[in-house]
């Protein structure tokens, strides 16, 4: 089976949110019938709602620079699926995932068959075997793990790890993981085994009781951002540098813009120290580190930049960070999202800080119709587009002291980044 096959037929197994079906049954048994590869990596397991993503970025391009070769399974890509399997920093050959697809789809057909599992696994449980296997050959000496979704019941949860990082834990996916923050902190806290060392980063209160009552329970070792000091914090739009306090000051340069890549950095870097990983490598890999699609430039004159604020603490951030550094600025904003986000608070903490926006529509069968934008806003300057392109095309009037924001979905994100880098804005 070739690499356009194999994306097709995952594809076909449906959206990997809308057709998630939790257990780990499916996984278990596949990854048995494949000879448990995950038996033979070692973890760092990251969950949590926002900032996993750029944490597991930093945490892999640190441990790259100390001389390991790197293991890297995020979600969701932007451009392709190779990009959720990365060997070294480099996302998989089309035709290794080809590959592997084809050797886990076989083994999933011969177990469906033989009646041990109940259904084809998921798009998720799919990838998330592929990955373990292809791990495994390359003969990685560390994987950094990102959650999917949730964490208890997340294929991902197979694993017993050398670590486990909690990001910030807020609301998103309530269907899925729970109406309230205890609930999705929770599902969260589900990563943590007994004898496997954490590092929770700042949390909700809601949430710190939660994460520490279970902690308590497997009686492991916590190691917590927020008892650790920073000083000589400098901020731009385009990054941040500042101090680590530890026995020996660490200087911390990140490139992954917003004052929440502070946090992320933060965390990183304290997993790191955890892990036993050099200052060197530490302060290189933090530098180094990049994570397409979120508060990514595209553009300069004007600037356009791409957030997958998907959820509202993601909002927030944007918000934070509009305010802070583009608050005498001209705004405009391309908005598209999803039909199960939380769309009216998202747009109520966004689309006040810009003096136009166009809300648009990715190219999924669940996006939230733009037309209908109109009754969850009253932005005095609001108009709607069908595609990005045509949003794009109603902001080429802008100057080159604006600057553009196109957020929302990481789906319109990842077509807005791909026109974007493949031609100019005409």
């Amino acid at each position: 089976m070739n690499y356009p096959d194999s994306v097709h037929f995952l594809y076909a197994l449906g959206n990997e949110i809308q057709t998630a079906k939790f257990g780990l049954e499916r996984i278990r048994t596949t990854l048995e019938a494949l000879g448990r590869p995950q038996d033979r990596l070692r973890f760092i397991h990251v969950a949590g709602t926002n900032g996993k993503g750029s944490v597991c970025a930093m945490i892999e391009s640190a441990l790259r620079a100390e001389g390991l070769r790197t293991g890297l399974f995020t979600s969701p890509h932007l451009a392709e699926p190779t990009e959720r399997i990365r060997i070294a920093g480099r996302p998989v050959a089309a035709e290794r995932f080809a590959d592997a697809f084809h050797r886990v789809h076989r083994v999933v057909e011969h177990l469906l068959k033989a009646g041990a599992i109940d259904l084809h696994t998921t798009y998720f449980e799919t990838v998330t075997a592929m990955a373990m296997l292809i791990f495994a050959e390359e003969g990685v000496d560390r994987v950094v793990l990102e959650v999917g979704l949730g964490g208890r019941l997340d294929a991902t949860n197979v694993v017993t790890p050398e670590l486990c990082v909690i990001t910030p834990v807020d609301f998103d996916h309530e269907a899925f993981l729970g109406k309230g923050l205890e609930s999705i902190a929770s599902e969260k806290a589900g990563i943590l085994k007994a004898g496997v060392p954490a590092v929770f980063a700042g949390q909700r209160p809601e949430v710190v009781g939660v994460l520490e009552n279970r902690a308590a329970a497997l009686g492991i070792a916590v190691t917590r951002t927020t008892d650790w000091r920073t000083r000589d914090l400098e901020m731009d739009a385009r990054g941040s540098r500042f101090v680590l306090a530890t026995d020996s000051d660490l200087r911390i340069q990140c490139r992954l813009a917003g004052e929440h890549q502070v946090s992320n950095a933060v965390t990183a870097a304290v997993a790191l120290l955890r892990l036993g990983a050099s200052h060197r490598a530490i302060q290189a890999g933090i530098a180094a580190a990049e994570w397409p699609g979120r508060l990514e430039r595209v553009r300069e004159r004007p600037e356009i930049i791409l957030d997958g604020a998907h959820n509202p603490a993601g909002a927030r951030a944007l918000a934070a960070y509009i305010d802070r550094f583009y608050a005498g600025r001209r705004v405009r904003l391309i908005y598209g999202a999803m039909r199960d986000k939380a769309i009216a608070e998202m747009s109520g903490i966004l689309f006040p800080r810009a003096r136009q926006v166009v809300v648009t529509a990715p190219k999924q069968s669940r996006a939230f119709s733009p037309e209908a934008m109109r009754e969850v806003s009253d932005h005095p300057n609001l108009s709607t587009a069908a595609t990005i392109e045509s949003a794009l095309e109603q902001v080429r009037d802008a100057s080159p002291a604006d600057v553009i924001f196109i957020t929302g979905s990481l789906f319109l994100v990842a077509e807005a980044r791909a026109l974007l880098t493949e031609s100019e804005v005409k």
